[in-house]
């Protein structure tokens, strides 16, 4: 789980280089980061509930709407750019799974390998979505930096923690394994070490 620290880190770092970048793709990815660990992953939950039909699909006007919707600022040509890089076969539509993989930033196997084990330990029953259930005696909340200081109880940092993977106007309780990796690739972007990010997720899931 990403600290305090981490997420103020990664909002500085991530505003200095959204002045400095003209790619459309990368200037979305860093308006997401801007806002922390979750930045992804909220638009992600952004894209699922205008997602009516479930077909996981969005039309252009439903794109361009989601962005404003999560109050992301994208000038109007970059936004059919945008569009018109995803729409690959010009069918006029574009997978936004396919879209939010391309948002995520870059990460070493060796932390998609670690993202891939902690949430393979999460889905006790395999079925690619983790339950607040699931997440009891396997997420280790005194790691926490608040735990540590009494500041938090165990029950509340696990409660803050499902926090961050929830719509709070709709929540559901349930962690899908693309959330779970949209949300650690923000985490991996606050962090510059292999090795450090490797240490955070063992000792977060006891792996």
């Amino acid at each position: 789980m990403a600290t305090a620290r981490h997420n103020y880190e990664l909002k500085i770092k991530a505003k200095n280089q959204l002045a400095k970048t003209e790619d459309p793709v990368e200037k979305l990815r860093l308006q997401c980061l801007s806002r922390g660990s979750s930045g992804i992953k909220g638009l992600g939950r952004v894209f699922k509930i205008m997602d009516d039909d479930g077909n996981r699909s969005l039309d252009f006007k439903e794109f361009s709407k989601g962005l404003r919707d999560y109050g992301l600022f994208v000038e109007p040509n970059e936004t059919r750019e945008l569009f018109e890089k995803f729409d690959r076969d010009s069918s006029g539509s574009i997978d936004f799974d396919e879209f939010l993989l391309a948002l995520r930033p870059p990460m070493s196997r060796r932390r998609k390998d670690l993202i891939a084990l902690a949430f393979r330990k999460l889905d006790k029953t395999g079925d690619g979505v983790v339950t607040v259930e699931d997440l009891k005696g396997v997420y280790n909340a005194s790691m926490h930096p608040k735990f540590k200081s009494g500041e938090w109880t165990e029950e509340r940092v696990f409660q803050e923690f499902l926090k961050t993977f929830d719509d709070q106007d709709n929540p559901d309780n349930k962690i899908t394994h693309e959330e779970f990796v949209n949300y650690y690739a923000g985490v991996s972007a606050s962090i510059d070490q292999d090795s450090y990010f490797d240490l955070m997720m063992r000792n977060a899931w006891k792996l």
